[in-house]
């Protein structure tokens, strides 16, 4: 199967933001995205801007798990985002929930999901940002899955829209 992809460039964190919360009104439930990057690319930008997509309601901080490994919070479907950079090799994924988060009825935001199982993701967005300067991020998603495909054909959209706003 080809696999279809957006390309995108934002020119600061707030551009990041207004992209994710625009992909964030118009994802379903279910729907699993897989973000890489360096640190400090802006995966937890775009996840902030996904919470707002969501409605997640304002009086919740959204922040990186790095520590607490999954955050979920309230919204329009209900968002769990999880950070597995300081996973140890030969973690039980079933243990700390994970599954139970990859299979729900929410949307799932997973930073640095290499550290998963092969095959643990069917369905999902790929989501890759590079830093291209001091606040410039390439932000290339990729559909992976008939779900995502879907979806795909939504954020070309709103990729074209957001670009013809920011000029």
């Amino acid at each position: 199967m080809n696999r279809q992809s957006v390309n995108i460039t934002t020119r600061s964190p707030e551009e990041t933001r207004a992209l994710a919360e625009a992909i964030g009104r118009i994802l379903t439930p279910g729907t699993v995205i897989a973000l890489k990057g360096d640190l400090g690319s802006g995966k937890t930008a775009f996840v902030q801007g996904l919470a707002k997509g969501l409605d997640v309601p304002e009086g919740y901080y959204v922040t990186s798990p790095t520590y607490t490994l999954i955050n979920e919070y309230p919204g329009r479907y209900p968002l769990c985002h999880a950070d597995l950079y300081r996973l140890e090799a030969g973690v039980d994924f079933e243990e700390i929930g994970l599954y139970d988060v990859l299979g729900g009825d929410g949307v799932v935001a997973v930073e640095w999901p290499e550290r998963l199982h092969p095959g643990a993701l069917a369905d999902y967005l790929a989501v890759r940002l590079e830093i291209t300067g001091e606040r410039s991020r390439q932000i290339c998603i990729t559909a992976y899955g008939l779900r995502a495909d879907n979806l795909l054909n939504g954020i070309e959209k709103i990729s074209r829209e957001k670009l013809k706003q920011w000029g």
